[in-house]
């Protein structure tokens, strides 16, 4: 269960980065000033990740 936390947690943050991450640079071509906005949102979409470690943490009861 533990595993499944995790792994489909990076799973989806993988996809999530994917997808932000070329919108991301897509905005930042045209408009540059934007870029730290855009990190932010690639930063969010980083936090499934640690989400699903503290699940599998919690699941394993190593906290």
């Amino acid at each position: 269960a533990a595993a499944m936390a995790f792994g489909l947690g990076a799973i989806g943050a993988g996809v999530a980065i994917g997808n932000v991450g070329a919108a991301a640079m897509g905005a930042i071509s045209e408009k540059p000033e934007i870029a730290g906005q855009a990190l932010i949102f690639v930063a969010l979409a980083e936090g499934l990740v640690v989400f699903g470690f503290i699940t599998a943490l919690l699941i394993l009861g190593k906290v």
